[in-house]
C-alpha cells in the first residue's frame, strides 16, 4: 500500500480531507510518492479510477505515476485513471467529441502563419521601428494566448508594444486570416486544445471527483482558467515556487502565490525532508534562493547524513580552458557517465563542452536539442506519409515544397490551393486528373492597402520551357505548370512528387511506404538539400567530406524509421505513434548535457554547472526581454538541486575569441564561494539602477 511508505508530512498531505489542497514540495522531497499516495487514498476511499484526473508537466511523468499506482492496485485499475499533460488530456476529450480534430505542432503552424504573413507589405507605413518578422509575431501571438484572457490581440499589442501601434491593424488581420485558415482545415495548435477544452468544460460535467495538478508553479493563465472551468469538487495541487522557471512560456508564479486568496478554505502543507542532496549541496542552494521573496515559509531538512563532499568552485583563466578541463575531469572520475550531468544556461556553453568530450571519445547526449523525430529528414518522410493518408493536410504539403529551391511557404500554399481547385476539392485529383475546363486555378489576391495586402501576380506562363526535362506527357498538360513563378528546378520537384505518389498508390504496409519514400528521387533531392546546407561553410563553400557524413546520418535515420515501422500494419496507427508519441523519446547514451529547463525533475550523482559568469548566468539579455533576476535565481536553484553527492560550479574570466572579460556570477557571491569585492558591489548597484528604470 503506497501510504505505508510515506513519511509523516507526506501521509498528512495524501490523506487530507480538505477540498482544496496545496502541497509545497521542494526539490527531492518526494512529491511523486505523495501524489501516488493521494491517488491510493482516493481509490481506498471509494473514488472510481475514471473519476480521478492527474495533470502533469510531461506525459512521461504521468506514465511513471500511473505505473506506480499499478504496482499496488493492478494495471486494470491504473489504466482507467485519466492522466497526462493539460494538452494530452484536452486532445483526448476533443477527439472523443470530434474525430476530425487535427493537431498540428507549433513548427507546422508557424509555417502556415508565415504563408499568411508573407502576403503583407509594411513598406508603405512610416514608422520609427521596423515591423516584426513572421516568426517573432507568431511567438508573440502564442504568448498572448497563454497569458492574456481579457483583451483582444490588437488591444493587447498596442498596450504592451506601443511603438508598433501603426502596424497593429495589419498584425491583427494576419492573425484573423491565420485563425480562419486553421478553422477551414480543422487545424488546432496546443493553445487551441486548451481553449476549446475550456469551453467544453464550461458546458459539460466531465465526472471528475478530484483533479491533481503536478508542477503547479508552472501553470500559466490559460491553464489556470481551464482548471477553473473544470470546477472539480476536490483539487490537489503540488508545486514549489522556488522551481518556477517557465515565465518565458507564460507560466505565472502568481497562480501558486495566490492559492489561499483564491481558495480561502484551502489547506497548505509543506514537505520539508529532502531525500536527494547532501547537506553541503542543499545548504548552498538555500543560501542563494533565500534572496528571493518567500511566498510560503519553508525550511528543508536533509535526511542523507554522511561525510559529504562540499561543492567545489572551478575558476579558469579562459573560456575553452574550462570546457577542456571539465571534459578531463569527467574522463578521470569514477562516476558512471550516465550518472553525470553538465548543466548549462546557454546553448553555446553546451557546444563547448560537447567538443571537449568528443575530443576525448567520451559519449554524451544533449537534451533540449533536436530529437530524432524533429530532424528535418524524418519530418519530410512523415509529411509525405501524412499526405498519402490525408491529402487535406495542407501543412504537410507546404513543408515539403519549401525544400524546392525558389518555393517559399506562401507560394507552396498557392500551389496546394490551385491543385485543389483543379481537382474540385481534391489535391490528388488536381495532380492526376485536373478539370480541363479550369484554365486559371490561381486565385487573384484582394488589394487592401491599409492592411498591407498587395497583388504581385503575373500573367500565366507557358509550359514549353519544361519540354527538355523529360516530364511525362500527361503531367505536361496540367495547368499547374503555367504558374509563372515555377522554375525548371521547382517544376522538377513537382514532377517527382507526382511520380512518387503514383508509385505509392495501393500499398498497405507502412514499412514498404517508408522504404519507397526513402528511395524516391524526390526524397533524394530533399536529402541533398539538407546535407548541402549542413556542409556549407561560412564562406559559402561546400565541405564535401561533411556533406558525405551528413548524407550517411540521413540514411541511418531512414533505416531506423523503417525499423520503427515494422510492428505496424495500419497507416493511422503508425503515424499516430510517430507524431504524437515522439516528444517523449530520446536517443543516445553517456554524459548528460542538459539545459537548466531540460534538467528539471532529474537527479544525478555528479553535476557540473558551467559558465557561471555574470551576463551568462544570470542571463542579463533575457532579463531585459521580460525575464527577472528572481527567475534566474530559481534556475540556479533548480540546477544545483539536481546534484545528489558531487557538485562543481564553474566559471571563466576571459573569452579569447570575443576578447571579453567576465566577472563571476552574482549567484557565486551569494553562495559565499567568491568574496564580495568592490567590482561586485558596483555591478549590483548598476543592475539595481537598471531595474528601477
Amino acid at each position: 500500500m503506497p501510504l505505508s511508505r510515506l513519511n509523516e508530512e507526506q501521509h498528512a498531505a495524501a490523506t487530507s480531507n480538505a477540498s482544496k489542497n496545496l502541497i509545497i514540495a521542494s526539490a527531492g522531497t518526494g512529491k511523486t510518492s505523495t501524489i501516488v499516495g493521494r491517488i491510493g487514498h482516493l481509490l481506498k476511499s471509494g473514488v472510481e479510477p475514471h473519476e480521478i484526473l492527474l495533470l502533469t508537466f510531461t506525459n512521461k511523468a504521468a506514465a511513471e505515476m500511473v505505473a506506480r499506482v499499478a504496482e499496488y492496485f493492478g494495471a486494470g485499475v491504473a489504466k482507467k485513471i485519466d492522466a497526462g499533460t493539460f494538452h494530452a488530456v484536452s486532445y483526448r476529450w476533443l477527439k472523443k467529441r470530434d474525430k476530425r480534430v487535427v493537431l498540428k505542432q507549433q513548427r507546422e503552424l508557424k509555417t502556415l502563419f508565415r504563408s499568411v504573413y508573407e502576403k503583407r507589405s509594411f513598406g508603405h507605413i512610416d514608422a520609427e521601428v521596423s515591423a516584426y518578422g513572421g516568426n517573432y509575431l507568431y511567438d508573440m501571438y502564442s504568448f498572448y494566448q497563454n497569458t492574456e484572457l481579457e483583451k483582444d490581440f490588437e488591444a493587447w499589442l498596442i498596450e504592451s508594444h506601443p511603438e508598433h501601434e501603426l502596424f497593429a491593424m495589419i498584425y491583427a488581420d494576419i492573425v484573423d486570416e491565420f485563425e480562419a485558415l486553421k478553422k477551414e482545415y480543422g487545424f488546432l495548435n496546443f493553445n487551441d486544445l486548451l481553449l476549446h477544452f475550456r469551453e467544453m468544460c464550461k458546458d459539460d460535467d466531465l465526472g471528475y471527483k478530484e483533479v491533481l495538478v503536478d508542477e503547479y508553479q508552472d501553470t500559466n493563465a490559460l491553464q489556470g482558467t481551464l482548471i477553473d472551468a473544470m470546477n472539480p469538487p476536490s483539487l490537489f495541487c503540488v508545486g514549489d515556487y522556488d522551481q518556477s522557471i517557465y515565465a518565458f512560456n507564460g507560466a505565472d508564479i502568481g497562480i501558486i502565490g495566490s492559492f489561499t486568496t483564491k481558495y480561502p478554505d484551502a489547506v497548505v502543507q509543506t514537505l520539508t525532508k529532502n531525500y536527494r542532496s547532501s547537506v553541503p549541496i542543499l545548504s548552498l542552494a538555500s543560501r542563494v534562493i533565500e534572496h528571493n521573496e518567500r511566498i510560503y515559509p519553508k525550511k528543508l531538512e536533509v535526511t542523507r547524513i554522511y561525510d559529504a563532499q562540499p561543492p567545489k568552485l572551478l575558476a579558469f583563466d579562459e573560456l575553452f580552458d574550462q570546457y577542456h578541463a571539465i571534459a578531463a575531469m569527467i574522463r578521470d572520475t569514477q562516476t558512471l557517465h550516465e550518472e553525470i550531468a553538465v548543466i548549462f544556461r546557454n546553448n553555446s556553453s553546451a557546444d563547448g563542452i560537447e567538443v571537449g568530450l568528443r575530443e576525448l571519445d567520451i559519449p554524451c547526449k544533449r537534451k533540449g536539442g533536436t530529437s530524432f523525430f524533429d530532424a528535418k529528414e524524418v519530418k519530410a518522410i512523415l509529411d509525405l506519409y501524412t499526405l498519402l493518408v490525408n491529402e487535406s493536410d495542407m501543412m504537410a504539403f507546404i513543408h515539403l515544397f519549401e525544400f524546392a529551391r525558389g518555393i517559399g511557404s506562401a507560394m507552396a500554399k498557392e500551389l496546394y490551393i490551385a491543385l485543389k481547385t483543379l481537382g474540385l476539392g481534391s489535391m490528388f485529383y488536381g495532380l492526376y486528373a485536373p478539370d480541363e475546363s479550369i484554365k486559371n486555378p490561381f486565385e487573384k489576391r484582394k488589394l487592401n492597402h491599409q492592411l498591407g495586402l498587395f497583388d504581385d501576380f503575373l500573367e500565366l506562363g507557358a509550359v514549353g520551357k519544361y519540354a527538355k526535362l523529360g516530364f511525362e506527357a500527361k503531367f505536361m498538360k496540367n495547368p499547374i505548370l503555367k504558374y509563372p513563378k515555377l522554375t525548371k528546378e521547382s517544376a522538377t520537384f513537382l514532377h517527382n512528387f507526382y511520380l512518387l505518389f503514383r508509385d505509392l498508390k495501393g500499398i498497405k504496409q507502412p514499412r514498404t511506404i517508408v522504404r519507397k519514400i526513402a528511395e524516391s528521387e524526390l526524397y533524394k533531392y530533399i536529402s541533398d538539400v539538407l546535407a548541402t546546407k549542413r556542409a556549407t561553410l561560412k564562406d559559402g563553400s561546400i565541405d564535401e567530406k561533411q556533406k558525405t557524413e551528413a548524407l550517411t546520418r540521413i540514411k541511418r535515420k531512414e533505416l531506423l524509421l523503417q525499423e520503427l515501422s515494422k510492428p505496424y500494419s495500419e497507416h493511422d496507427r503508425f503515424l499516430n505513434a510517430m507524431i504524437l508519441g515522439s516528444s517523449d523519446l530520446t536517443q543516445g547514451e553517456g554524459v548528460n548535457l542538459l539545459s537548466v529547463h531540460a534538467s528539471k525533475g532529474l537527479e544525478y550523482k555528479e553535476v557540473y554547472i558551467v559558465d557561471l559568469m555574470d551576463g551568462r548566468f544570470p542571463n542579463r539579455k533575457l532579463m531585459q526581454r521580460g525575464g527577472s533576476l528572481d527567475e534566474e535565481r530559481r534556475l540556479f536553484y533548480v540546477a544545483v538541486t539536481r546534484a545528489k553527492d558531487i557538485l562543481y560550479l564553474s566559471y571563466a574570466k576571459y573569452d579569447k575569441i570575443k576578447k571579453q572579460n567576465f566577472m563571476a556570477s552574482q549567484f557565486l557571491y551569494e553562495a559565499g564561494l567568491v568574496a564580495k569585492d568592490e567590482a561586485y558591489r558596483a555591478m549590483v548597484m548598476k543592475e539595481e539602477e537598471k531595474e528601477k528604470d
